[in-house]
């Protein structure tokens, strides 16, 4: 059976593309893939026993059986709707926060707490120039608004809005923008702190940081263990397994963002 691989972040960079098709045996699952992924990459870099799969734009264990036609993404560790459904967007154009808060408001919110992620001049010592945000869109997309439906029903809050922006960003521009609406504040603070915690972990969202001597890959914050540990088992690949996967390959196949600024508003009672 044929699967299409997608590969995002520093392990896209490792395997030489971003998506490709490969053949496997009719009972293959997801720990194949990853063994013949690492053999194509050799001795790399990338953290493979941190990462996750998502099959179909589904988070799968390693164990998961594949179909032909399948998806499969290898998802390193992680740097809108209609309707009634949440304000929730992945956009390639620059955030405006005061062209999303105001026409989110509503007369009985009591506090909006907002977290506005911001482009900073410098990591790990050294100056940045500019970010690019890439995604697994489709899947980020339903993510995000999985996060926001279970941010309304585990807190007290009345809205809330999540925008995550993607492609090129230069120094002072929003990466993302978190926005919950709540009668008080207790609840908006504790409702925005999840959502941004949760989102650097589970949502697929790389960032790549540019400097002036090279550009590297933000590493990304671990994924829950019941996502990172599906993955576990396939750390283990014999030599055997490793050399095989190479010799069928050489003819035709050759880390999150950051801590942005915090901004929190609430009306008068």
């Amino acid at each position: 059976m044929r699967v299409k691989l997608v590969a995002f972040g520093i392990l896209r960079d490792q395997l030489g593309s971003s998506m490709k098709e490969m053949e496997f045996p009719g009972d293959a699952t997801v720990r194949d893939v990853i063994a013949r992924c690492r053999a194509i990459a050799g001795e790399s870099t990338a953290p493979w026993s941190s990462i996750a799969v998502a099959v179909n734009e589904e988070y799968v264990p390693a164990t998961h059986s594949l179909a032909d036609g399948d998806e499969v993404a290898l998802l390193p560790p992680v740097s809108g709707g209609k309707g009634p459904s949440p304000m929730v967007r992945l956009v390639h154009e620059r955030i405006v926060p005061h062209d999303i808060i105001p026409r989110l408001e509503r007369p009985e919110d009591g506090a909006i707490v907002i977290f506005d992620g911001i482009v900073r001049n410098h990591s790990r010592g050294r100056t940045t120039r500019y970010l690019e945000y890439e995604a697994y869109e489709a899947m980020a997309l339903k993510q995000m608004q999985l996060l926001a439906g279970r941010a309304l029903a585990d807190f007290p809050v009345r809205e809330v809005a999540i925008v995550h922006r993607l492609g090129r960003l230069e120094i002072g521009e929003s990466s993302v923008l978190i926005a919950v609406f709540s009668a008080h504040r207790s609840a908006a603070f504790d409702a925005c702190r999840w959502l941004i915690d949760t989102l650097k972990q589970t949502v697929p969202i790389w960032k790549k940081e540019f400097f002036e001597d090279g550009a590297v890959w933000a590493q990304g914050e671990p994924f829950p263990a019941e996502l990172a540990t599906q993955t576990a088992g396939a750390s283990k690949v014999s030599s055997r397994s490793r050399k095989t996967a190479a010799r069928g390959s050489r003819s035709s196949e050759p880390t999150r963002r950051k801590a942005g600024k915090g901004s929190q508003r609430e009306r008068a009672r």
